[in-house]
């Protein structure tokens, strides 16, 4: 398996190029804000063809290189269909005006092809199978993707923006809400291995173990009523 990721743009947000073993196909996952860059030289390192872009959520920062990235390649993108509308207009999606000099360097709107995700369908591209678990909260529309491990490599969850090392998604622009991310948190999360590697939207890697152990919004959904619910985190877009 090789999991190919670099921080991009001003929000250093995860971007991610999976595939089965080096010189075969690959999935793109969330080319966000000054992505497109990274996106060639990693394919280029490890001779891979891209067949398709998931994406997490449809924040600017973690699809504002999708255009490009599939008009350069001619693959389709995926994404949730609540969040489909930031895609054409981001604004809508930060409860802000987007300067005019951001937007300027941005290629904003829905590349040729884009299909919708759906909870619980399982996407098999590139030789991998990956597993949508539909996890609103941050937004409404956000995703998480997960892979099943196999011989001696761990499970695999791409988080997006619901998990972090350490904290979870911010939960006060449109769409957020912090008692649904609670409840995605306890769906999606709480069930897997303790084994499993979990590659986040921002900041570095971590296991659910891990998370388990230290991360008081997992710890508080894991003991039910009775958990103190931490204060909404501010971290990433």
């Amino acid at each position: 398996m090789l999991i190919a990721g670099f921080p991009a743009g001003a929000w250093g947000t995860n971007c991610y190029l999976v595939a089965p073993a080096a010189g075969e196909e690959c999935v793109i996952i969330d080319p966000g804000h000054e992505a497109a860059e990274g996106v060639e030289a990693a394919l280029a390192k490890h001779r891979l063809k891209p067949v398709a872009v998931i994406l997490t959520h449809g924040h600017l920062d973690h699809v504002a290189s999708v255009v490009p990235v599939c008009g350069a390649r001619d693959v389709p993108a995926w994404i949730h269909p609540e969040d489909r509308y930031m895609l054409a207009d981001p604004a809508k999606g930060l409860g802000m005006a987007i300067g005019q000099q951001l937007l300027g360097e941005l290629t904003v709107g829905e590349p040729d092809d884009l299909r919708e995700l759906t909870d619980g369908s399982v996407l098999e591209l590139a030789g991998l199978e990956l597993t949508v678990d539909h996890a609103p909260g941050h937004t409404k529309g956000s995703v998480t993707f997960r892979m099943p491990g196999q011989d001696d490599v761990p499970p695999v969850l791409f988080s997006g923006d619901l998990l972090f090392a350490g904290s979870i998604g911010r939960t006060d622009l449109p769409g957020g809400d912090h008692a649904e991310i609670l409840r995605s948190l306890a769906r999606v999360c709480l069930p897997l291995d303790d084994s499993t590697v979990v590659l986040s939207g921002h900041g570095p890697q971590t296991t659910i173990g891990r998370e388990r152990a230290a991360n008081p919004f997992l710890r508080a959904v894991a003991d039910g009523p009775a958990g103190a619910d931490p204060a909404p985190p501010r971290r990433g877009m």
